[in-house]
């Protein structure tokens, strides 16, 4: 079954990255702050709290998601679900860009991409896994 590789490689890596990206979602919110009490104002620093914010808890959902794809991924009846996490992942992923580009960064189309590479194959496992259905 190549979606159930698919899925239970790909969660196992969200899993992983998810919790580093909640880590540093965190870490990041901590560095804003003592940014912002360092030069005494903390103007403009809304959209990077919000992004780094979104970051964390777009950790948090990764690991819901890489956690739902490695127990389901024998799974063909729950790949819809899967899909539908993987779909979450990579708009929080498109949002935290957005805003940290709104905040003053740039746009970086290395971190879109490679944010977008891991939910696109934890969606193709998933979709692979539901047509064993079919």
């Amino acid at each position: 079954m190549k979606g159930q590789k698919f899925l239970k490689i790909t969660g196992i890596i969200m899993i992983i990255g998810g919790a580093l990206g909640a880590i540093f979602g965190l870490i990041a919110l901590a560095g804003i702050g003592a940014l912002a009490q360092w030069a005494g104002s903390s103007e403009g620093a809304g959209f990077l709290y919000a992004a780094s914010g979104l970051a964390a808890a777009g950790g948090v959902l990764q690991i819901i998601a890489g956690v739902t794809g490695v127990k389901h991924c024998a799974n063909p009846a729950k790949a819809q679900t899967c899909i539908v996490w993987g779909a979450v992942v990579a708009a929080l992923c498109v949002l935290t860009n957005i805003l940290y580009m709104v905040g003053g960064n740039g746009f970086q189309l290395s971190s879109v991409a490679l944010g977008l590479v891991l939910p696109a194959l934890y969606i193709y496992g998933a979709v692979l896994n539901k047509k064993e259905i079919q």
